[in-house]
């Protein structure tokens, strides 16, 4: 197939014509040769397809199914919207997702939640997805009936979300190929999906069944870890013409709004408790030895840090292998930590819009610090490379508020936070696409109605994509 894509304004420039052949782009000018297919662009922009480097794709879809927690401002406004859904879910547990507790005026309890469902079992999932919490009867069935909270964090909460997850295949893959069209109409041409569990079948699975909206890069965690390297997985590796071998993916502390992303100080409030200073789930001692297995066989580490501490660590670990590879989060920073991601060649991966969700809590809990938290321009100036992404359903699978984050600093007509980090369109885009409108590059593309280089946040946010062609077929098209 043939595409001459015509009047396209190429990333803001001059008007010319892209011609597309199996998959790449062949010839880019001025009235180009007629084709078979001919698409008029009318002048609007024509940009790289996006990417999201960050996604539990699965939990993404899920989260459309279930009870909405992110408006809640409190554990008893939250108890309440439990009850208020629960004769919509007779027969199977209530699963809630979005809350956020971290300046909540009260504490939830699993007697807040018996009050409000009775018996009926209620698993409700924090947004940043390190915090659940259940009533008693999703205690009992889930194996902690003797918690006194019901609040589980880190690896008891991730565990109770694997089992909630366990829906039918056929269930749960149209879920996953819906989420994956709408991606497409917001122009995403690929995703790493960092979902914690084994990726591979799935994502086999469902591109042989029609899946056809997204590249997909997944990645391997601990559990799994022997079982990738048996196969012979490494990181780069093709499946098929979708579907490619992400990293190794681990985790060594928590987050922000749980209080357990492990910090160089106590926490505000915290000071003398235990774990004051955060969780360090995956000491050095066991990171490293994870880090040289997982490496010395192709795949490469992919570490989530969140705290100044955790950074640290994980980029000792980094040194001490002399091997590159990607930081998740890198929330906060120490100051002397910022030179060495480039140093070092270690990607930050990281998602601005956090910045807009926890700005609050990040000034209550890491005060005195925020200047050094979410530092985008902080990193590119030291010569870090960036990659965007979301973190959904943290936020948004969606490009344009990962960018409007990313050079704005603001939303909701707030002032901007710490403006003095925010990058530029030219440097948000290069850290959300892969490729380059140029001859011989791969055909992902997107068409927009405006021009992202002279955007106001608000219009970056809600930007319209006119088409998106993924290997040069259409994945979505209003022209």
């Amino acid at each position: 197939m043939t595409t001459v894509l015509r009047n396209a304004r190429v990333g803001g420039g001059d008007v010319i014509d892209v011609r597309v052949e199996n998959g790449a782009i062949t010839q880019i000018g001025a009235g180009l040769e007629r084709s078979a297919e001919e698409v008029e662009l009318d002048g609007r922009i024509l940009l790289p397809g996006m990417w999201d480097n960050h996604v539990h794709f699965t939990q993404w879809a899920m989260v459309q199914q279930r009870v909405d927690l992110s408006g809640a401002r409190s554990a008893a406004e939250t108890a309440a919207l439990v009850a208020s859904a629960l004769p919509q879910r007779a027969g199977v547990p209530l699963t809630g997702f979005g809350f956020r507790d971290g300046l909540w005026p009260d504490a939830p309890t699993r007697t807040m939640l018996d009050d409000a469902a009775g018996r009926h079992p209620v698993v409700l999932v924090s947004a940043d997805l390190h915090t659940v919490w259940l009533n008693s009867a999703a205690l009992e069935r889930y194996g902690h009936a003797d918690h006194p909270t019901g609040l589980l964090q880190e690896e008891a909460a991730f565990e109770v979300t694997r089992r909630i997850g366990t829906v039918p295949e056929a269930t749960l893959d149209a879920w996953v190929a819906t989420a994956g069209e709408h991606a497409a109409r917001r122009g995403v041409v690929g995703v790493v999906d960092l979902e914690m569990r084994w990726n591979l079948d799935p994502w086999v699975r469902r591109t042989a069944n029609g899946f056809e909206s997204l590249r997909v890069e997944f990645g391997i965690y601990t559990r799994d870890l022997e079982r990738a390297i048996g196969m012979g997985l490494r990181t780069g590796m093709a499946i098929n013409d979708l579907v490619t071998v992400g990293g190794y993916k681990v985790l060594t502390d928590g987050s922000l709004n749980t209080r357990t992303a492990f910090c160089h100080d106590e926490y505000p409030g915290l000071e003398g408790q235990a774990n004051s200073r955060g969780l360090l789930e995956v000491p050095p001692e066991r990171l490293v030895p994870l880090m040289r297995r997982a490496s010395e066989a192709g795949l490469v580490p992919d570490v989530h840090a969140i705290g100044d501490r955790a950074n640290t660590l994980a980029l000792d670990a980094f040194e001490a292998l002399g091997i590159g590879g990607r930081i998740e989060h890198a929330q906060l920073l120490d100051e002397s930590d910022v030179g060495r991601f480039a140093e070092l060649g270690v990607v930050a991966s990281v998602q601005p819009e956090h910045a807009m969700d926890d700005r609050d809590v990040a000034d209550r809990y890491w005060a005195g610090k925020t200047a050094r938290s979410f530092a985008l321009k902080t990193l590119l100036d030291a010569g870090a490379e960036l990659a965007l992404g979301s973190d959904a359903p943290v936020a948004p699978l969606d490009p344009w508020v990962t960018l409007a984050a990313a050079v704005d600093r603001s939303r909701d007509g707030r002032p901007p936070w710490h403006p003095e980090q925010a990058i530029s369109v030219e440097a948000a885009l290069a850290a959300s696409t892969r490729t380059r409108v140029q001859v011989g590059q791969p055909a992902d593309l997107i068409v927009v109605e405006r021009d992202p280089f002279h955007c106001t946040s608000d219009e970056l946010r809600s930007m319209p994509v006119a088409a998106t062609m993924l290997g040069g077929r259409f994945t979505h098209r209003t022209l």
